[in-house]
């Protein structure tokens, strides 16, 4: 985990070790994120401490498909990183078991192409920045609550 404050970033960790996690470790760190932040107030802030940007409305993103990558209760992928696609991404995405090229209409999700931004999971962006595919990210629509989870430097290296 992020040492440092909680939710201000300027107080984070300023280092660039990648942080290498057991299955158990992140289920860990999931589990205690959702019991200890349900609907918090601070993440509708931005890794920034800004309010949090629009991340995109064409397609229509975030866990609660309003455009914003906010997370809370219900949320256990935990959907905070706003990141700009690219084809070797999505492709390294399908190869670990989630496929978003493929359109789910059930699901309200339209499918992506290289070029949509989307609210990623953030231990799926993190998995990508460890294996070097990591999509771009857009600070101002990606919430505060990534940094529990990923280092800010990574994702300003990783900024559009």
């Amino acid at each position: 985990m992020v040492h440092g404050s909680k939710y201000f970033p300027m107080y984070q960790r300023q280092s660039s070790r990648s942080f290498h996690q057991t299955p158990i470790q992140r289920f860990t760190l999931l589990a205690r994120w959702q019991h200890s932040s349900q609907s918090h107030p601070m993440a509708h802030f931005n890794v920034l401490g800004e309010d949090l940007a629009t991340c995109s409305t064409n397609p229509l993103t975030g866990f609660f498909r309003d455009g914003c990558c906010r997370t809370g209760a219900g949320d256990r992928g935990l959907h905070c990183v706003c990141a700009v696609m690219t084809q070797e991404f999505l492709e390294f995405s399908r190869k670990q078991g989630n496929d978003l090229m493929t359109a789910r209409p059930e699901f309200s999700f339209p499918g992506l192409k290289a070029g949509d931004q989307w609210c990623l999971c953030v231990l799926r962006w993190k998995e990508a920045f460890d294996h070097g595919c990591a999509p771009k990210v857009d600070l101002n629509a990606t919430s505060v609550v990534a940094l529990e989870f990923v280092d800010l430097l990574d994702l300003r290296k990783n900024s559009v």
